[in-house]
């Protein structure tokens, strides 16, 4: 039986492109960032949109990485790159939004084949099970797009 994954797996679509109750879905508001300003950071100090989009990109990689069974060194590598130094020539907008949704479609596609008995197990080395880890991936999505929609109206 899967129904508890499944709601997962309707909570992270309904985040990321339907129409969450918390406004408006990810994609669609990633979709609408000024490409020209993404490097931009507010009164200097603040994350631009780039460093968000791809501060999520990290932890959707690990989440993912956690469930394929990576081995330790992988999962210590994707962590290496949170709040990565961003280069102009290698992290576009367009490349980010394509690897966070090819990310998040590989995490649902592993998903649909789990039962909900896994999602108690604990992921390898952390001290949480994979629903939490699952749910907070989905939090981390709204926290990060609250920030993006705020400095992207910020800039504009």
């Amino acid at each position: 039986m899967n129904k508890e994954t499944q709601s997962i797996i309707k909570n992270l679509e309904n985040t990321l492109s339907g129409q969450p109750w918390f406004g408006r879905a990810v994609y669609e508001i990633l979709k609408e960032v000024d490409e020209t300003k993404v490097f931009t950071k507010p009164y200097e100090t603040e994350h631009s949109l780039i460093e968000l989009l791809y501060h999520m990109i990290t932890w959707a990689e690990f989440c993912l990485k956690e469930l394929q069974n990576a081995p330790v060194n992988e999962l210590k590598e994707v962590e290496n790159n949170d709040w990565r130094g961003i280069d102009a020539h290698k992290h576009s907008w367009q490349n980010g939004l394509a690897e966070l949704k090819k990310i998040h479609k590989q995490i649902i596609a592993i998903l649909e084949k789990k039962n909900d008995d896994f999602l108690s197990e604990i992921v390898a080395e952390r001290k949480f099970n994979y629903r939490f880890m699952l749910n907070g991936l989905i939090q981390h999505n709204i926290y990060h797009l609250g920030q993006v929609a705020y400095v992207k109206k910020l800039l504009s």
